[in-house]
């Protein structure tokens, strides 16, 4: 509200302003996974963390809702190099059991945004302003900056580089497009993650609005939610070593899957308690937090000469699943409960169905005798 009030603008100009910002951060992938490929891993993050510092000093001077959605989209340009690069990194270092521990701590850090932002950016802006978030994340942005100057490595040697270009792009792209095993994979963690923006977009009014919360408690109940996420992540790495990646993506979709469709039978029974919500939620995430990185790894093992590509199509693709999802959501959102959940647990039966689907064929495919 803040924003809208101090530069004379409407709620949906505001909201206009996230949205472009998602939509550069989630497209701008299919251009920087690419690149990656083509000039190693460094140089787009160096040019992605410029633009995003570009985009935040912008945004945090700009004198309109005009400038502020043009900044925006630059610096959701500059996040799409955030987002790509570092599992195309993951792929470089280690596939298997080694990968997924490493992508574990990746969706750590990619996690700690949505949890760090209720909690702090309300006491930013309540002390020093709106525009104080922006020069908060720059700062962030420009710290990132020196210790990828003075921390990370090239994981991707000039020798690697020399058969990739734009041309190899688009073929690495018609190529993944035909690949049913990677599209399966990231179809289940899509839905996956759709099912998170679907309670992203609608737990604010469902929780502050039906059950009377009040914001600073819905920011730490949202938090609740996503510290399940992150410490189940983390143990993927021990899981996968004592049973394997693909039985702890079946056992974790079906786990989730099976508590959403509990939810939802309760909700719909007519239960409408805070505390029974709650409590699944938080067990299904958990789950969920699973999910994620085990798909992410298994789906590029077989594509460490195109990691860059195809971790922008998963990521795109992550990003489309999920913003189509948040869009039905809101046709159907009433402000209650249930339109919610429903979205969750649709999203977590269609992830479900595709584990048995994608799983099952991968396994055939192994059991298969050779000709």
């Amino acid at each position: 509200p803040s924003i809208g009030q101090d530069l004379h603008a409407g709620t949906a100009a505001v909201q206009m302003s996230l949205l472009i910002f998602f939509l550069s951060m989630g497209f701008g992938q299919i251009v920087v996974g690419p690149i990656s490929d083509m000039v190693g891993r460094k140089a787009p993050l160096y040019a992605g963390l410029a633009l995003f510092m570009v985009g935040g000093v912008g945004s945090a001077m700009a004198p309109n809702i005009e400038w502020l959605i043009a900044f925006r989209f630059l610096q959701g340009l500059g996040a799409s190099a955030g987002m790509a690069v570092p599992r195309a990194i993951v792929r470089d270092l280690h596939t298997g059991n080694e990968a997924a521990k490493l992508m574990s701590l990746l969706m750590l850090v990619f996690s700690v945004s949505p949890i760090l932002a209720p909690l702090t950016g309300s006491q930013i802006i309540e002390r020093f302003g709106w525009r104080a978030v922006f020069w908060t994340v720059t700062g962030a942005a420009a710290l990132a900056t020196i210790l990828l100057a003075t921390s990370l490595r090239e994981t991707r040697p000039v020798e690697e580089r020399a058969g990739s270009s734009f041309g190899t792009a688009l073929a690495g792209y018609r190529y993944l497009m035909g690949d049913r095993n990677f599209l399966g994979l990231v179809a289940i963690a899509g839905f996956g993650i759709a099912s998170f923006f679907v309670y992203l977009s609608s737990s604010s009014f469902i929780l502050i609005d039906h059950y009377g919360l009040s914001p600073s408690v819905y920011s730490v109940f949202f938090s609740i939610n996503a510290v399940a996420f992150i410490g189940m992540s983390q143990l993927t790495g021990m899981l996968a070593d004592r049973f394997g990646l693909k039985r702890v993506v079946w056992v974790a979709v079906t786990g989730y899957a099976t508590v959403m469709v509990a939810l939802f039978a309760i909700m719909a029974s007519g239960v409408d308690r805070l505390d029974v919500m709650a409590a699944l939620l938080f067990v299904g995430y958990g789950f969920l937090g699973l999910v994620i990185p085990t798909t992410s790894v298994l789906a590029m093992e077989e594509h460490g000469e195109i990691a860059g590509t195809a971790s922008a199509l998963m990521g795109t693709l992550h990003f489309a699943i999920g913003a189509l999802a948040m869009g039905v959501a809101g046709i159907f959102f009433d402000g209650t409960p249930l339109p919610m959940v429903a979205g969750i647990t649709l999203c977590a039966v269609i992830s479900f169905t595709l584990a048995k689907l994608t799983l099952g064929r991968a396994r055939e495919a192994v059991e298969a005798p050779a000709e």
